[in-house]
């Protein structure tokens, strides 16, 4: 799977993304390397088809959500994309966009 990061496939660089964020968002201890996807989500993140962006976000937001070190870091991120900023969600749902995600769950951590 680490190989389908540069993956022709978008559905399969979408799967490596997606599986980065899920090692943080089910509580496993994930790999010491938010820094370095970080730098290639920054990098690569407005290149990218929309599918594989989302993933790419989602990684992103769990990392500032569980990564005090890195939080500032992925609210700039969403701040200068912008993906996600405006979008209507359902109630009771977090929105994509990364300051109002990381906001809202950390939020949720803290307050458990």
């Amino acid at each position: 799977m680490e190989l389908w990061e540069n993956s022709p496939s978008a559905l399969q660089r979408r799967v490596f993304w997606y599986y980065k964020a899920r090692l943080r968002w089910m509580g496993q201890t994930p790999p010491d390397n938010n820094a370095d996807l970080l730098s290639a989500i920054e990098i690569k993140i407005t290149k990218e088809e929309p599918e594989v962006q989302w993933a790419m976000n989602f990684l992103a937001g769990w990392i500032g959500v569980y990564d005090q070190q890195n939080r500032a870091r992925c609210v700039e991120l969403g701040e200068r994309t912008g993906l996600y900023k405006g979008q209507m969600v359902s109630k009771g749902c977090t929105p994509d966009y990364l300051p109002e995600f990381i906001a809202i769950e950390v939020n949720k951590r803290n307050n458990q």
